[in-house]
């Protein structure tokens, strides 16, 4: 399926290896890695296409499903589990209709999801008129051509999806290598900087950053450091926490933002990472105070500027002094099922 701008497979928990690493060789041959090009595979030969979900009844008491994300390395053997993934998401409730796991009801269907990953929390609103999804809508997003049928998902418990904390360090602001950083998690523990502080405008092209290595080097520093501060340990062979930078808006928005992925710029803009970077927005003292363009209202819906256009992200939040509470974030995506039926996997990898 398509989900958002990524694209991926959904398996069903029940039909691969119940042995995790017999699991992981299996997902590495379905997606053809490591191969560059992931010839002899189903994978894209980009991060953002070499996804996967693994879809499962919830036995969590809210919850219809559980939703198990891997990031396939392209050119590594390894299977990532760390992150979860706010596109692929987006494709997760039609899955689970499509696929049993959830009954369709007339109309609109709401699917309740676990994000194993992380723990959080988040309803899925998808059209199933007559009791069957469509994927047939007026719904644009920035990213990827055409329309579809809206996707709403609101995200319910966002807030420390890693580390338990909004501010995992204490700070608002903190400096890491000369750079001026905010530390957060909101549905993805990300590093934050301003652009300027990295020599940048935060309007180049994703072509124009991923060319600059003297750029990623630095990057990576902030983002070592940033880890092991946020409480994440060594985070020199994980996809977090994210890194982003941030400048004024150009478009008529509310922030720009870029979002690495974590070695590429991400092509238009990770769902989680737009929450994490729009709460950052609305956080008094933080690195994107005096950037970002916001009203300071309970309810804010803030758009962010990406190399691919905007993402628009909805916010329901509660100041207590000097401390916000987010009691909801909300993204409009959609989805698109793409095909169903066998990958076929060697014996060699799964007998």
């Amino acid at each position: 399926m398509r989900g958002g701008t990524s694209r991926g497979p959904y398996f069903l928990k029940r039909d691969l290896p119940a042995d995790e690493a017999t699991r992981d060789k299996v997902l590495l041959a379905a997606m053809g890695s490591p191969d560059s090009l992931q010839i002899d595979g189903l994978g894209g030969a980009t991060t953002l296409t070499s996804k996967v979900a693994i879809l499962s009844e919830s036995d969590h008491p809210w919850a219809d499903v559980d939703f198990l994300f891997a990031q396939v390395s392209v050119a590594q053997p390894k299977v990532d589990f760390g992150p979860t993934c706010g596109n692929i998401l987006a494709g997760v409730g039609p899955a689970a209709i499509e696929r049993g796991l959830v009954k369709a009801e007339d109309g609109e269907t709401t699917v309740k999801i676990r994000a194993v990953n992380t723990g959080a929390l988040i309803e899925a609103v998808v059209r199933t008129p007559g009791g069957e999804v469509t994927y047939d809508g007026d719904t644009a997003i920035d990213g990827v051509p055409g329309t579809a049928a809206p996707i709403l998902l609101n995200f319910m418990e966002v807030v420390g999806s890693k580390t338990g904390k909004l501010l995992p360090t204490g700070y608002r602001r903190e400096e890491i290598e000369g750079v001026d950083v905010t530390c957060i998690d909101v549905a993805m523990p990300v590093a934050i900087a301003r652009a300027s502080a990295l020599g940048k405008t935060g309007f180049e092209t994703k072509a124009e950053l991923d060319a600059d290595t003297a750029f990623w080097e630095r990057v990576e520093a902030i983002r070592r450091i940033a880890g092991f501060r946020m409480g994440l340990g060594n985070v020199a062979n994980s996809v977090i926490p994210k890194f982003a930078i941030i400048a004024p808006p150009r478009y008529g928005g509310s922030v720009t933002s870029r979002y690495f992925v974590p070695d590429s710029c991400h092509s238009s803009h990770a769902v989680t990472g737009a929450i994490c970077v729009g709460c950052c927005s609305l956080l008094k003292g933080s690195v994107a105070d005096g950037v970002a363009v916001v009203t300071g209202s309970r309810r804010e819906t803030l758009a962010i500027e990406h190399p691919s256009g905007k993402m628009e992200v909805a916010f329901v939040t509660r100041s207590e002094g000097s401390e916000i509470t987010v009691e909801r974030a909300g993204v409009v995506r959609t989805a698109r099922l793409l095909f169903s039926g066998h990958v076929h996997i060697s014996a060699s990898r799964w007998n």
